[in-house]
């Protein structure tokens, strides 16, 4: 097992303030919206494991669907309808890995259930590792980016409108986007400098950063 390896044992929770869980689709047959969600929680737990077994770890991200931000308020409440996620009936859109394999040099497979709007499905992203640094607060961060292309219809997400000219105004394809910050949780004895002073949260980094 690498240093790199060696270093990823243990749980990781996502730092929200560093982390976008986004997605980007083609609008009008001509241009690319992306939006992303503001409220939502990860958490990667990789436990030891042998050169036989491999890379033993979860992952489980859970995301509010009302807290979707494309920068406009009409279309954020569009999305939220029952046209798409459905956010009073379905609040929540899980993601749980059951296998993450080691594919390449920082290069990851995590395969799971994606649920949204009740209807599971099983994805694969490839995920790269960015790097393992600790910050100068002294929290151990891990960087994690993704990119996956799903089609929406798979979960319901079916509304759609024709153009006058031929195409789609919202395209069937999606293209889910991931940029992680992820903050090791360490005892006393392993980072005294990790420990948030009173009125921080875990993660969180000086005023101005």
């Amino acid at each position: 097992m690498t240093e790199t390896d060696q270093s990823l044992r243990g749980t990781w929770l996502f730092d929200p303030t560093h982390t976008r869980l986004g997605f980007s689709a083609r609008h009008a047959m001509v241009t690319r919206v992306r939006g992303s969600f503001n409220d939502f929680d990860g958490r990667i737990e990789v436990a030891p494991a042998s050169a036989e077994s491999g890379l033993d770890a979860h992952v489980e991200v859970r995301v509010r669907t009302a807290s979707v931000d494309t920068r406009n308020a009409d279309r954020d409440a569009h999305l939220r309808s029952e046209d798409f996620f459905d956010a009073e009936r379905f609040p929540e859109m899980v993601f749980r890995s059951t296998t993450i394999d080691e594919v390449g040099e920082n290069a990851y497979l995590a395969v799971g259930e994606l649920t949204i709007k009740g209807i599971a499905k099983q994805v694969g992203v490839p995920i790269e590792l960015t790097g393992v640094q600790r910050d100068p607060m002294g929290n151990l961060r891990a960087g994690f980016e993704g990119t996956r292309r799903v089609d929406r219809r798979d979960w319901g997400l079916e509304w759609q409108m024709p153009l006058d000219a031929g195409g789609v105004l919202v395209s069937e394809k999606i293209t889910l986007e991931l940029e992680i910050s992820a903050v090791k949780q360490e005892d006393d004895a392993a980072s005294d400098g990790g420990q948030p002073a009173d009125g921080e949260t875990a993660g969180e980094e000086p005023t101005g950063v």
